[in-house]
């Protein structure tokens, strides 16, 4: 599966760091790529929890939501 995230409080490339390293410590979570410019995280996953991957990025100081 594919989700797509908007993610706010990106600055930088260490932003993308800790959004990409956060994402990729969520259970079922197999690859993630950050695109700053566009303030988006598209997740690939077998069946991760999408609120968990919402709730880690809120924790993370990055809220996200729902593309």
């Amino acid at each position: 599966m594919t989700t797509l995230l908007n993610v706010e409080e990106m600055s930088c490339q260490n932003c993308v760091h800790h959004v990409k390293t956060a994402l990729e410590a969520v259970a079922g979570v197999s690859e993630v790529s950050v695109d700053l410019d566009a303030g988006k995280a598209t997740v690939q996953h077998e069946g991760a929890d999408v609120n968990a991957m919402i709730a880690t990025l809120d924790d993370a100081g990055y809220p996200a939501t729902v593309a």
